[in-house]
C-alpha cells in the first residue's frame, strides 16, 4: 500500500508492502504483525556539498501517537553503486527494526542518506559539477553532482544538524550512532572515530577496513601492510575499486594510512579522547572484506579497543546483510537505546 505523509522537512512517502517481504518469516510473525514505523523521504541543503541531498528516514512505532518523546538515532549509510533507499528497498530495515522493537529492543529513528561513491569521505580529487554532469551516473546528475566533495562533514555536521532540528531527537551523544555496510561499513567508522563527539556507537556490516593490509589469505598474523607504495593494492582490491578509492583517499600510502579506521583509533588512544563503541561483521566467503575484518579486529585488540567482532555464513552481498542487519540494531538498541 502506498499512503502520503507530510514530513517536517518537506514532502515525504511512507513505504510499505501489504506483506513481509519474503526472507522474514523468522523475524516477523505471520500471526502477529508488530506495529509499524513509518519510512518518509525528505530532502535538505548541505553547505559541505553546496546542494540538496535526499534521505530515507525511518521513524519508529511511537513517534506519531506520542508527541512529547524524544528518540536516539541512527545513521545508516549504503554501499557503493547504492543510494539511501538501498537499506529500506533491499535490506528492509523497517520491518526488521519494527521486530525488534516487538520483542523490547529500545524504539530508534533510523537516517539513510545518499552517499554517492563518495567513501564518505572529503576527497583529494575537486568536486566537478560538469564533468560530473555528463558521467553516466545510476541516478539523475541533480541527485548525484555536487559543487564540494566534503561528505564526512555533510553526514557528521550538516545531515546530524538538520536531523536535530527537524525531528524529535535526543540530541546528544549519548543516544547517536552510525552504521553502514561495504563502503558505508567503512564511512561509518572513519566518521565515528573521527567525530567521537558525535557518535558513541558504531556498527560496520562488510566494511573495507585495514585500508593497507595485503595479506596473507586467509589471514593470518604476522599481517602484511603496504609500506612504501600503493601498487600492491591494485591487485587486493581491484582495479576499479583501487581507481575509485586513489581518487577519493589519495595516491600515497601516508594518505591513506590518515584514513585509516586503526590509525585513527590509535589517535584517540593517545589524545585520550573517547572512542566509540565499536561492532563489526563480515561473511566467511567474503573475499573482499573478511581478512580485512580478522586484521581489523587483530589491530584493535593489540590497542586493547574493546569491540565485538562477527563473522558469519556469507558472501558480500544483500542476503548477508539482510540477514545480520538486525544484530547491529540490536546491539546499537543497547548502546543508545537507554
Amino acid at each position: 500500500m502506498l499512503g502520503l505523509v507530510l514530513a517536517d522537512a518537506g514532502c515525504a512517502s511512507a513505504r510499505y508492502p501489504a506483506h513481509p517481504p519474503s526472507g522474514l518469516d523468522d523475524v516477523v510473525s505471520p500471526v502477529r504483525v508488530p506495529p509499524r514505523g513509518t519510512v518518509q523521504v525528505a530532502s535538505f541543503f548541505s553547505p559541505s556539498l553546496g546542494v540538496r541531498k535526499h534521505y530515507e528516514i525511518y521513524l519508529p512505532p511511537s513517534y506519531a501517537t506520542d508527541p512529547t518523546r524524544r528518540y536516539p538515532v541512527a545513521y545508516y549509510l549504503h554501499g557503493a553503486d547504492g543510494n539511501g533507499s538501498d537499506w529500506v528497498s533491499r535490506a528492509a530495515i523497517d520491518w526488521v527494526m519494527d521486530s525488534l522493537i516487538a520483542r523490547g529492543v529500545p524504539e530508534m529513528i533510523l537516517v539513510m542518506p545518499d552517499g554517492d561513491e563518495s567513501w564518505y569521505a572529503s576527497s583529494a580529487t575537486p568536486a566537478n559539477p560538469d564533468t560530473c554532469a555528463q558521467a553516466r551516473l545510476n541516478e539523475a546528475a541533480v541527485l548525484h553532482c555536487v559543487a564540494h566533495a566534503r561528505y564526512d562533514d555533510y553526514i557528521a555536521r550538516d545531515l546530524v544538524r538538520h536531523v536535530d532540528s527537524a525531528y524529535r531527537t535526543l540530541a546528544d551523544r549519548r543516544h547517536r550512532a552510525i552504521g553502514g555496510l561495504s563502503m558505508g561499513g567503512y564511512g561509518a567508522l572513519v566518521i565515528a572515530l573521527g567525530e567521537p563527539d558525535v557518535f558513541s556507537a558504531v556498527v560496520s556490516h562488510s566494511g573495507v577496513v585495514s585500508l593497507l593490509y595485503t595479506g596473507p589469505h586467509p589471514y593470518a598474523p604476522p599481517a602484511r601492510y603496504a609500506s612504501s607504495s600503493l601498487d600492491t593494492l591494485r591487485a587486493e582490491l581491484g582495479t576499479r575499486l583501487w581507481t575509485e578509492m586513489v581518487a577519493i583517499l589519495g595516491d600515497d600510502v601516508a594518505a591513506w594510512r590518515a584514513h585509516d579506521p586503526t590509525e585513527l583509533a590509535r589517535r584517540l588512544i593517545e589524545a585520550g579522547r573517547p572512542v566509540p563503541a565499536i561492532y563489526f561483521d563480515a561473511g566467511r566467503e567474503d573475499r573482499l572484506t573478511i581478512d580485512r575484518n580478522r586484521a581489523f579486529d587483530a589491530e584493535l585488540r593489540a590497542l586493547g579497543v574493546a569491540h565485538e567482532f562477527r563473522e558469519w555464513p556469507g558472501t558480500h552481498s544483500w542476503p548477508y546483510w539482510h540477514a545480520h542487519v538486525g544484530e547491529g540494531l540490536a546491539w546499537l538498541g543497547a548502546k543508545i537505546g537507554s
